[in-house]
């Protein structure tokens, strides 16, 4: 089957991690034999992005002649390859899009027209996709939920002292450790007074943001700032406890990743994790509650290490099953058949 993928954000040579779910996903259904052709936008930044992003769906349309295409984002990405692409259209809504949508007037009309022209909408959540039914009605009948998934290959247990030699981190304690943006929306700062409140081990937070100051010189916090792609799985499996206490998370990747890794985890129970993490794996939590938020480590530092609970949910999300789901929809649109 020929695909033609299209995203707007997509890893490139100075942003390995953006987009890589997107990445991850199209080299597993290239494995499965299919053809695939990308317009990705994989940098961030510059007013220009986009409209070089339509000209690649245009470009790469005409050459590959798709049977179908595979956008990821409903704005603009998706709204982009349902203007130039005529093979059947398959859609994933992600989060912020779906965010933009419902704040947004034009916003949510581009979106109802990518729906209208999808064949089919993906959703990482169940929770994201009640919020996208929201404002786009039409959504609900033609809709599924499947997740990003996660490589269990790369994210597998692995020994924390190996893991901590190979980083150069000895933390004290129980080693927490948090992946992702220092920004307001991960709740970090609410992370790290429930870490100190709680008086024992070691935070590191690894990731970088506008709030790096504000975590600069707290005792038992390690910043580590932006590591190489191919650290990541290595400070997952140096941890004790996995934390993402988000205010919002729509499916919780670091959260997934965390468990692939055999790490108990603290997760938000605003968005996708709920549906995910199961009590033996992990502690969801109410991120605006810091009391909570610090009974949740405490809580989470008391679970097996490692925790063979935690890689078992994740091992339902493995990311060649959810290729598996994604080629079974694209194959229904290539076809005309509804599920």
């Amino acid at each position: 089957m020929r695909i033609l993928l299209v995203s707007q954000m997509y890893p490139g040579p100075d942003t390995p991690a953006l987009g890589s779910f997107v990445a991850t996903l199209e080299r597993e259904l290239e494995a499965r034999g299919h053809e695939l052709a990308r317009a990705v936008v994989d940098r961030t930044g510059g007013r220009s992005r986009h409209a070089r992003l339509a000209l690649d769906v245009i470009r790469e349309a005409r050459r590959l002649r798709p049977e179908v295409v595979y956008a990821h984002f409903l704005v603009p990405a998706g709204l982009l390859a349902a203007i130039a692409g005529r093979a059947p259209l398959v859609l994933t809504a992600h989060g912020q899009d779906v965010e933009n949508a419902r704040n947004n007037r034009a916003v949510r009309e581009a979106t109802r027209l990518a729906v209208r022209r999808a064949h089919s909408v993906v959703a990482v959540s169940s929770w994201l996709l009640d919020r996208l039914v929201e404002v786009v009605p039409d959504a609900q009948r033609k809709s599924t939920v499947i997740d990003c998934g996660v490589d269990l290959e790369r994210f597998s247990v692995c020994s924390a002292e190996a893991a901590r030699a190979e980083i150069g981190w000895s933390p004290e304690g129980t080693a927490f450790v948090c992946v992702g943006s220092l920004s307001e929306r991960k709740n970090v700062l609410g992370l790290a007074r429930a870490f100190e409140r709680r008086g024992e081990g070691s935070l590191a937070f690894v990731g970088d943001g506008p709030l790096r100051g504000a975590l600069e010189g707290r005792p038992g916090i390690h910043l580590e700032g932006t590591v190489d792609h191919g650290a990541v799985p290595a400070w997952f499996a140096a941890a004790d406890v996995v934390c993402q206490p988000s205010m919002i998370e729509p499916f919780g990747l670091s959260t997934l990743e965390g468990l692939a890794s055999g790490r108990s985890v603290v997760a938000t129970r605003i968005g996708g994790p709920p549906e995910f993490v199961p009590s033996e794996a992990g502690v969801l939590v109410d991120p605006a509650d810091d009391d909570a938020l610090e009974a949740a480590l405490e809580k989470a530092a008391g679970l097996p290490r490692p925790n063979v609970a935690a890689r078992h949910a994740a091992e339902a999300h493995d990311v060649r099953r959810q290729a598996e789901r994604v080629e079974e929809l694209l194959l229904r649109a290539r076809l005309g058949r509804q599920a």
